[in-house]
């Protein structure tokens, strides 16, 4: 091990930070809200911490080639709102979403205005690709972002992965982490601080995994693994429905997006019988109009029931459509178009097969996350989130991630000119404790030399998940004695955590991660144990309660931690409609 760096808590250097708002994460979301909350207070101090680097960090590192949320003429907000409610099989939190829906374009018609290239047809209006997406040229999405941020004036910090937030009492009054690539660790002191951290990657076994290096070839950022959800959970704040996991139609053996290929280009999902899916064995339930959940499940029953393996049809594509699907790939998806090429597949004759990915907890597509009100604002006072860590709005995707991050910033000023923070009292002792606790790993592998690395531990824990709770091995499949199998495991690797080694800053960073996806799991199983139905079929297929059960489980399962027995408590919230 070498010495550029330090091994141990005693030779850590300790960064002392104070601020207005501390935003964690810089991502789409982080960006938006350090924006929004100069542009309303520039006298404000924002500080963003982020793990990555916030030119190319987050779900948008390597663009998009769509914005899959703006209301076009014709549509309206309460329209979107009742589109989403359909899609999430019922179940989102409408005053949340009508609050996002009323700022989406704002946020997207700005992001033009900085510079990103939307696609614009004869009439010079957006070029539509769906009912609600928008065709860009999203390469630069993020950069363009980022330089944004700079403009405001923000305070970034690069490289320094967040481990917990920083309590006074009941209260969030920042966060702690390490840079990993000095290795200081970082105390910052915030009168609001704001989770953009993304959501939870990995927690699963992806079907491209070979037991070497394939655990993070998955559809989702592989490097968002949940830390805002676990040190919220850690925290004892509020968790909804995540339950309602996502799972999506993937081009198999690539990850790449679908929706590029059957939205922009009308191809059909079929069968090795060359049977259109949807249209056709799906049509009672809405056919290509079926929301997500349907769409993404269908693929999987079709194997199921022998009529694998399945496509996307492309050979009716002319050849002008085909060389336009390829140039739409190499603006989110570049490498795809060489995975073609080195299987030489002529797609013209050759449709594209698909197949489901590994499950996510994703709060921009689902509703999984923190239980938030209006303003952000989270059960933990002081506390806020943001974008996919923002659980009740399904279906915001890009353009919503971007205006909740701007009404999470609206929600923290409130808090801050509110007078609930006056002075902030830090607990020298906790902060000790946590920087023991961060580099530990470092400790143990000094004086032990041995122990469980934390690819070991990711590929148990992914395993487990995989075979006991719904993985896409098991077809999505679960009941009531493999998901208490595996929180008996989930329990076996919480013990064993202590016994994790690192021997550089980047492995120091998976031991916290995988630590964290650790929580997240416990906390999914519970959620998915609890709701006895099946709502999402797919996302969420309970074996033992395979009907869907208004009577008693349409509302929100939601979850807190008791910071006292460490127990995950369970319990339900009413769904309330604003919009019929």
């Amino acid at each position: 091990m070498g010495k550029n760096y330090p091994t141990t808590p005693q030779e850590v250097q300790e960064m002392q930070i104070e601020t207005d708002i501390l935003i964690i994460g810089a991502g789409n979301a982080g960006c938006y809200a350090a924006i929004e909350a100069k542009r309303q207070d520039p006298s404000l101090r924002v500080t963003l911490m982020e793990k990555a680097h916030i030119d190319r960090s987050g779900c948008l590192a390597g663009g998009m080639d769509a914005i899959n949320t703006y209301i076009k003429k014709g549509e309206t907000v309460d329209s979107l709102v009742k589109w989403s409610r359909e899609q999430a099989g019922g179940l989102q939190r409408d005053d949340l979403y009508k609050t996002m829906a009323e700022l989406l374009n704002q946020s997207i018609e700005e992001w033009e205005e900085w510079g990103l290239p939307v696609k614009k047809g004869e009439n010079g209006e957006y070029l539509a690709r769906g009912r609600w997406d928008i065709a860009i040229h999203g390469s630069e999405m993020k950069v363009i972002l980022a330089e944004k941020v700079r403009e405001y004036g923000c305070e970034i910090l690069n490289r320094v992965v967040a481990t917990n937030f920083i309590m006074d009492g009941d209260r969030v009054v920042g966060a702690m982490g390490f840079n990993i690539r000095e290795g200081k660790f970082y105390v910052i002191k915030a009168k609001a601080t704001i989770v953009a951290t993304g959501g939870a990657g990995g927690i699963y076994k992806p079907y491209t995994n070979d037991g070497t290096d394939s655990h993070h070839q998955i559809w989702y950022s592989p490097f968002n693994v949940g830390t805002g959800y676990a040190m919220g959970i850690r925290a004892g704040a509020e968790m909804t429905t995540f339950e309602m996991r996502w799972c999506a139609v993937r081009t198999k053996d690539f990850n790449g997006p679908i929706d590029t290929i059957s939205v922009g280009y009308n191809a059909a999902m079929i069968n090795a019988r060359g049977e259109k899916i949807l249209a056709e064995r799906y049509a009672h339930l809405g056919g290509d109009k079926a929301p997500r959940y349907i769409r993404a499940n269908a693929p999987m029953e079709e194997w199921l029931a022998g009529r694998g393996p399945c496509y996307v049809d492309t050979t009716h594509m002319t050849p002008d459509q085909i060389k336009d699907l390829k140039t739409d790939y190499l603006n989110e998806r570049p490498s795809f178009v060489l995975f073609l090429a080195s299987r030489n597949q002529d797609i013209s004759r050759d449709p594209i097969e698909i197949y489901g990915s590994d499950p996510y907890i994703v709060g921009g597509h689902t509703a999984s996350g923190y239980w938030i009100d209006v303003k952000r604002g989270t059960t933990v006072p002081g506390l806020f989130a943001c974008g996919d860590v923002a659980g009740g709005t399904p279906n915001k995707f890009v353009g919503g991630c971007a205006a909740e991050g701007m009404l999470s910033a609206r929600g923290a000023i409130d808090y801050i000119k509110s007078g609930m923070v006056s002075r902030i009292n830090v607990d020298e002792s906790l902060v000790e404790k946590e920087k023991n606790r961060v580099f530990q790993p470092f400790v143990r592998q000094l004086n032990v030399g041995d122990g469980i690395t934390p690819l070991e531990m990711e590929e148990r824990l992914q395993r487990l998940m995989d075979e006991y709770a719904g993985g896409v091995h098991q077809f999505y499949r679960m009941n009531r004695e493999r998901l208490e199998y595996a929180l008996k495991n989930i329990a076996i690797l919480k013990e064993q955590a202590k016994f994790l080694v690192a021997t550089d800053l980047h492995e120091l960073m998976r031991c916290n991660e995988v630590i964290d996806m650790i929580d997240v799991a416990e906390v999914l199983c519970h959620h998915l144990l609890y709701r006895e139905e099946t709502r999402w079929p797919g996302w969420q297929t309970r074996m033992d309660f395979p009907e869907k059960n208004d009577d008693k489980f349409n509302c929100f399962v939601n979850s807190r931690k008791n910071l006292e027995t460490g127990n995950i408590e369970m319990f339900t919230r009413p769904m309330e409609k604003l919009v019929d």
